[in-house]
């Protein structure tokens, strides 16, 4: 990971990744209200995240478990069974971790049919994952909402993090050999962590 030796620069990269992290933990950490990140799930500007429209509420009871979920770019919809949700960025439909769409993954726990094919020596899949509801519930809305909005924000901050990455890329950068003269990979002591002294890491950054 390229490690900038710019004091300023460094200090950016500490504060986009503050916000990325209250993004992936929805509020729980680096929560700073009077740097918009408040102690909550995070929400985009108003007028620009997910909606349903009444046209588009997803039915519960005594509809059952939607089975299916797709999106069309064309509208920007994501629809779960006969219902949809509005205002959903292709950015956002398409996010993936680790190669693995995020939408497609959250929705796969919540479907009707939850069961996958059994490959090689896996264990077979437990009874356990037959308890489940039978008709979609108001907080799995919920659940979906907050995650759509923090796909959406992420998405936003994804050029402002191309561009910081450039920009670390062409200046100066520590090395590991820097880093390990300051002590940054010395071996804990017993019962504490191995820390670098204050003055080195100021010499570090010059």
């Amino acid at each position: 990971m390229p490690l900038t030796a710019k004091p300023a620069l460094f200090l950016k990269a500490a504060a986009l990744g503050r916000e990325v992290v209250w993004l992936h933990t929805y509020g729980e950490r680096f929560a700073d209200p009077a740097q918009g990140r408040p102690k909550t799930s995070p929400r985009m500007a108003p007028g620009t995240g997910p909606f349903i429209p009444a046209e588009g509420v997803i039915p519960d009871a005594p509809e059952p478990l939607p089975e299916e979920m797709r999106y069309d770019a064309a509208t920007r919809r994501l629809h779960i069974g006969k219902g949809f949700v509005a205002n959903v960025p292709p950015e956002v439909a398409g996010y993936e971790v680790s190669g693995r769409n995020v939408l497609e993954r959250w929705f796969s726990y919540r479907r009707r049919d939850r069961s996958r094919p059994v490959i090689g020596d896996r264990r077979p899949p437990s009874p356990l994952d037959s308890i489940q509801p039978d008709h979609w519930l108001s907080g799995y809305t919920d659940d979906l909402f907050d995650l759509l909005h923090v796909l959406g924000r992420l998405v936003l901050l994804e050029p402002a993090q191309a561009a910081l990455l450039e920009e670390v890329c062409k200046g100066p950068m520590l090395t590991a050999a820097a880093l390990d003269g300051a002590g940054a990979f010395s071996a804990a002591p017993a019962g504490g962590k191995a820390m670098a002294s204050d003055a080195a890491i100021g010499d570090l950054f010059g």
